[in-house]
């Protein structure tokens, strides 16, 4: 009954806890991390470490964008029966959104796109992945960079269109890539410079 002891027994705080196949840091399973902290300190390291959390989750996950009322994994800790307030999510959001880690979507500030790699980075993704790819002097479509088969495993698939579009748009900027409109949204070409 080795099994049946196992499954009785409660999480310890030494466990790793998991969310899909994600490791949750020791700190969420600390009931105080769920509550702001008033002292300025602790606070600064307590949405430090949601900092940290929310950008590494959003991107082992493919998570674009978080909804502040929506049941968000990383909000509630069923194991220790606590949930962020709508203020403390709102507090660990805001400070990505200062550090230019996050945007709010909306002006009732109710969505949020997380850039886990800010837009000159995915630049800089998009680049290499047209250099490994042969892509120069090619074009392609929005839509191929995010869904086709060369993008697959890399970091480019399923990447939020808003994000993409502005990380192109970085690009065209910089001369290293054209964008021109096809017959429809869904259509639209690229054509990279070398």
């Amino acid at each position: 009954m080795v099994g049946y002891r196992h499954h009785q027994r409660k999480k310890t705080g030494d466990e790793m806890q998991k969310v899909g196949d994600f490791k949750l840091p020791h700190f969420f399973n600390y009931p105080p991390y769920f509550t702001l902290q008033p002292v300025r300190d602790t606070r600064e390291k307590q949405v430090q470490l949601w900092k940290e959390l929310i950008l590494d989750y959003c991107r082992s996950q493919k998570i674009f964008i978080i909804g502040l009322d929506e049941d968000f994994p990383l909000f509630t800790n069923p194991v220790i029966e606590r949930t962020l307030s709508h203020e403390a999510r709102e507090v660990f959001l805001s400070a990505l959104v200062s550090e230019g880690r996050a945007e709010w979507i909306d002006k009732g500030h109710k969505k949020c796109l997380i850039l886990w790699l800010r837009i000159q980075d995915w630049a800089d993704c998009i680049l290499n992945f047209v250099k490994e790819n042969g892509f120069e002097d090619g074009v392609m479509t929005v839509e191929e960079i995010r869904s086709g088969i060369e993008s697959r495993g890399t970091e480019l698939a399923g990447i939020d269109r808003t994000v993409l579009m502005r990380a192109l748009r970085l690009l065209e900027q910089k001369g290293k890539a054209t964008i021109f409109k096809g017959t429809s949204a869904d259509d639209e070409g690229v054509k990279f410079s070398a």
